[in-house]
C-alpha cells in the first residue's frame, strides 16, 4: 500500500501502548472465504449506508483498496489454484483457475510444475486476479501473449446486487469486457479468474548496467537504447524492463521466450558495441533457463516476496512508437529534465513489448484495455523515494512533483494515456488518460451492475459520483 493512503495509520509494528489513528485504513474487514461472505458484506454496507472497499493483496497507489471508516471485503485468502482443459469463447486449451488472492509467485510455480506458464506481473506478491488484471496487467510475457487482460477466459463474481454469477464472452459479456482492463473495484467483486495457460519452454534472458561517466556519451547511449527498442519491437516475445536516472541506466531484465542465450545476444550485441564505441564501461550478462519460472526467479531476488519498497510515489505514461521514431531528441530532453530536477531524485522505468492487436491476436473493442496500449512502444513507470518515516508534507510535495513530471510526458504524447495502476490518483484528466474512448461505455456497464455506486475508488469509472468528506464518508456530488 502506498504510504500516501496509509496516512500515518496504525500498523502491526506500532507499540501496544502507543496511541495512533486508523487514518485511511478500513474500520472493519470481512475475511472473505465464499460468495456468501461477499453478498452479506454488500448487503450490510447498502442497508446501513456504509462506505465499502475491496482489498486483495493491497498493492495500490491509487487508494482504491482502502478507505477511512469503510467496511472492507478482504479477498486475500481465496487461494485456490486448479488447472483444466478449457473449451469455450473461441479458445480451446490449458487454463488455470485462480482464487482472487493468489499472488503471482504461487501461480507461476504451480504452472511450472505442470509444464505451463501464464501472464502475470513482475512483483511476485501482486494478486493476479484483482486490480492487476482488471487494470490491464503488464508483465514479462506480454510480448508473446499480450496483457493479462488479453488472456482472461472468465471471471466468477458477486455483483453489487449480491448476485453470484460468471462473466464470459457469452454470459454477462458487457461485464466481462469491463473487468478486462476497465479498472478494479468498480463493476463487481471478483472471486476467481480463469485464464489461458501456455506451454512452457526455454527462456533467454539478459541484464545490463552502465553509468553516466560522460554526460554526452551517456545520453547518446540512452537515445540509442530507444532506437533499439524500435528494432526489437518486431520480435515475437521480446520484452525489456529497464530504468534510468541521470546517473545510471539499468536493464533489470530482458526476456526472449522459446529461445536461447545466443538469440537474445544477437538482438542486444549491436547496442553493446555502441556502448563500447562511446567509451562507456558496462556490465552485461546473457543466459537461458529451462522454464519461465526459473527465469523469473533469476531476476527476482528474495523470492517469494521480492525486493520492492513501498515508500515511493508513482506516475507514468504510455510512449507511442511514433514519438520514439519521430521525436526522439525531444523525448530524451524530457527524460533529462525529469531525472535532473526535483526535490529528490526521480527515476524513469520502462517496460517495452509489442502488445498491438496484430501481435496479441484480438481486435479493437474485444476488452476494455486502454486503446493507447496498442500503439505504445513501452509504458513508463516513474518513481521517487522518500524516507520510511517521512511526514505527510513530504509525500504530498512529491505527489505534486510527480504530476508535473507526468504532464511533461503528456505534452510529448497527445492522445496517448497511462497505465492507471501506475499513475497518479489526482490527475485532472484521468478519464481520458486512463480509459480513453472506452469511458462512456464503461460508465454504462458500471450503472448497469452497480446502480448505487457502492463500489468506489479514486480515478475509477463513475468515481466523480462521490466526493470524499474529511472523515472518509462518501457524499453525493
Amino acid at each position: 500500500m502506498s504510504p500516501y493512503w496509509l496516512n500515518d495509520s496504525c500498523s502491526p509494528f506500532t507499540p501496544v501502548k502507543s496511541s495512533c489513528t486508523l487514518g485511511n485504513i478500513a474500520s472493519y474487514a470481512i475475511n472473505v472465504t465464499s460468495a456468501e461472505d461477499i453478498a452479506a458484506g454488500l448487503s450490510f454496507a447498502t442497508d446501513n449506508n456504509i462506505r465499502l472497499t475491496v482489498k486483495n493483496t493491497g498493492h495500490d497507489f491509487l487508494g482504491r483498496s482502502t478507505g477511512q471508516g469503510s467496511l472492507a471485503l478482504w479477498t486475500y485468502h481465496l487461494q485456490s489454484i486448479s488447472f483444466l482443459d478449457y473449451n469455450g469463447g473461441g479458445y480451446a486449451g490449458p487454463a488455470i483457475k485462480m482464487g482472487a488472492g493468489v499472488p503471482a509467485y504461487k501461480a507461476y510455480s504451480a504452472a511450472a510444475d505442470r509444464g505451463l506458464r501464464i501472464s502475470g506481473g513482475y512483483c511476485p506478491t501482486v494478486g493476479i486476479v484483482g486490480g492487476y488484471v482488471q487494470g490491464g496487467g503488464h508483465g514479462a510475457l506480454e510480448g508473446l501473449y499480450g496483457l493479462a487482460a488479453d488472456n482472461t477466459l472468465e471471471f466468477e463474481v458477486v455483483t453489487a446486487k449480491g448476485e453470484h454469477s460468471k462473466a464470459t464472452p457469452t454470459e454477462n459479456a458487457d461485464l466481462y469486457w469491463a473487468l478486462n482492463g476497465g479498472g478494479g473495484s468498480t463493476y463487481a467483486v471478483v472471486l476467481s479468474q480463469t485464464t489461458k495457460a501456455h506451454a512452457d519452454g526455454r527462456v533467454a534472458g539478459a541484464s545490463l548496467t552502465f553509468n553516466n561517466t560522460d554526460e554526452d556519451a551517456y545520453w547518446k547511449a540512452v537515445s540509442s537504447w530507444q532506437t533499439l527498442l524500435l528494432n526489437v519491437d518486431s520480435i515475437d516475445g521480446f520484452n525489456t524492463f529497464w530504468g534510468l536516472t541521470n546517473q545510471t541506466f539499468v536493464l533489470y531484465s530482458a526476456i526472449l521466450p522459446d529461445n536461447n542465450a545466443s538469440a537474445i545476444a544477437k538482438s542486444l550485441d549491436p547496442f553493446i558495441q555502441q556502448l563500447q564505441d562511446l567509451g562507456l564501461e558496462h556490465t552485461y550478462e546473457i543466459n537461458d533457463d529451462a522454464t519461465y519460472y526459473e527465469h523469473f526467479a533469476r531476476y527476482t531476488p528474495s523470492l517469494p516476496y521480492g525486493e520492492y519498497s513501498t515508500n515511493s510515489v508513482i506516475g507514468g505514461r504510455l510512449i507511442p512508437r511514433a514519438v520514439v521514431r519521430d521525436s526522439l531528441p525531444a523525448l530524451i530532453g524530457t527524460f533529462r529534465n525529469i531525472t535532473g530536477t526535483g526535490s529528490r531524485p526521480f527515476r524513469i522505468n520502462g517496460i517495452a513489448s509489442n502488445v498491438s492487436h496484430a501481435r496479441v491476436g484480438n481486435t479493437a473493442g474485444s476488452n476494455a484495455v486502454l486503446p493507447a496500449w496498442r500503439e505504445s512502444l513501452y509504458t513508463t513507470n516513474m518513481d521517487v523515494y522518500f524516507d520510511a518515516d517521512a511526514p505527510m508534507a513530504v509525500i504530498s510535495q512529491l505527489q505534486a512533483e510527480m504530476n508535473e513530471k507526468q504532464d511533461q510526458l503528456k505534452v510529448l504524447t497527445p492522445g496517448s494515456g497511462a497505465y492507471a495502476n501506475e499513475a497518479t490518483f489526482d490527475n485532472p484528466e484521468w478519464k481520458q488518460d486512463y480509459y480513453g474512448g472506452n469511458y462512456e461505455r464503461l460508465l454504462r456497464v458500471k450503472r448497469g451492475y452497480d446502480p448505487g455506486h457502492l463500489l468506489y475508488g479514486p480515478a475509477s469509472v463513475g468515481s466523480d459520483y462521490w466526493t470524499v468528506a474529511s472523515d472518509g464518508r462518501l457524499c453525493k456530488t
